[in-house]
């Protein structure tokens, strides 16, 4: 083994022993601290191993409540941080994400509309269904709109999905300000979002998202190192340049609107996360996959731990936690002159 490579592997190591740590403390914190003994014991008896049992409230809380969240979380950080990866790599731009791209604003604007003006036809599905309708929706405008155009490179994406993005941003205004006045405290949350709502029957959503976007990203790894040589270089390996950035779009784009469908908007881990994961992973998308899945899962535990325990009783938005440190990244990166 080289150096680099037993590095990345205690890298990786070390990551996943955070991410089982800060799983245990996000089960135990909250607005009722449970021990962690407890916590231990409940998830044993959950899987069915014997010992002692922990029943009543506490494992109902343990169990049904922020398990669920958890493991929500873990799947939005792991998302998230593939999904900025592989946007970074295909347009070349070290501050694509998500964002950028009217993705998220798609999904806002969605699950805003349904909060704000039409209500829930769809009973507790009402809201995913419609952000996930707003996302895809966004990512169908931007493809139109760069096809309409001479020239399909990385710039043009961008500029469509920052059009894209300010549009859908100014419609979710309108509709906070033209529909139900009483609803901006749960459109405020939203757009910001929160991991709340995680239970048992919607968590299979975070799994989905998280899960496309990964195995999309590993069967493709080799395709997608070949965008690092230049289009030019990509072109003459055999790879469909323009095609295959199309396509890592859209998974992307089904992958966020998922991911923001049932969690609202969470800035910066897509942008952050592959920067932080390439000094130990290095620039190949094999090792950078599986270190942004790992890293974004730690970040966004954090966040939500963070989020929880800052202003007891009360929950933060997560969003103002991971936009926060994202605010802070950006200007340590510039100042470093990385950016």
């Amino acid at each position: 083994m080289t150096l680099r490579h037993k590095a990345f592997v205690l890298a990786m190591m070390a990551a996943a022993l955070a991410m089982a740590a800060l799983a245990l403390l996000s089960i135990a914190y909250g607005s009722t601290m449970i021990p962690l003994g407890d916590v231990v014991a409940a998830l044993g008896h959950a899987i069915g191993l014997k010992g002692h049992d922990v029943s009543g409230p506490v494992g109902r809380i343990v169990v049904d409540l922020r398990l669920p969240r958890t493991i929500l979380a873990i799947c939005l950080g792991g998302g998230l941080g593939v999904v900025g990866a592989l946007l970074q790599t295909v347009t070349r731009n070290d501050l694509a994400d998500p964002f950028l791209f009217g993705l998220s604003s798609g999904a806002a604007a969605g699950a805003v509309s349904v909060i704000t003006v039409f209500g829930d036809s769809f009973g507790i599905w009402t809201l995913p269904i419609a952000a996930f309708t707003g996302g895809i929706l966004a990512a169908c405008v931007v493809l139109l709109l760069v096809a309409r155009v001479r020239g399909q490179g990385p710039e043009r994406l961008i500029l469509a999905g920052l059009a894209v993005s300010f549009m859908f941003i100014a419609l979710t205004n309108y509709l906070v300000f033209a529909g139900d006045q009483r609803a901006a405290h749960s459109v405020l949350f939203w757009t910001m979002g929160g991991l709340g709502v995680a239970r048992w029957d919607n968590i299979w959503l975070g799994a989905l998202g998280a899960g496309t976007i990964a195995a999309y990203g590993l069967w493709n790894h080799r395709r997608l190192d070949a965008f690092l040589a230049g289009e030019n270089a990509a072109e003459s390996l055999g790879v469909p340049v323009a095609r295959m950035r199309r396509t890592t779009f859209l998974v992307a784009a089904f992958s966020t609107a998922i991911l923001v469908s049932v969690a609202g908007v969470i800035g910066f881990v897509g942008l952050m996360i592959p920067h932080l994961s390439r000094p130990l992973a290095g620039p190949l998308h094999l090792r950078l996959i599986v270190s942004c899945a790992l890293f974004g899962a730690v970040l966004l535990l954090a966040s939500d731990l963070l989020a929880r325990t800052l202003l007891p009783p009360q929950e933060l938005p997560i969003g103002i936690i991971t936009s926060s440190l994202g605010a802070f990244f950006v200007v340590t990166m510039l100042i470093r002159n990385r950016l």
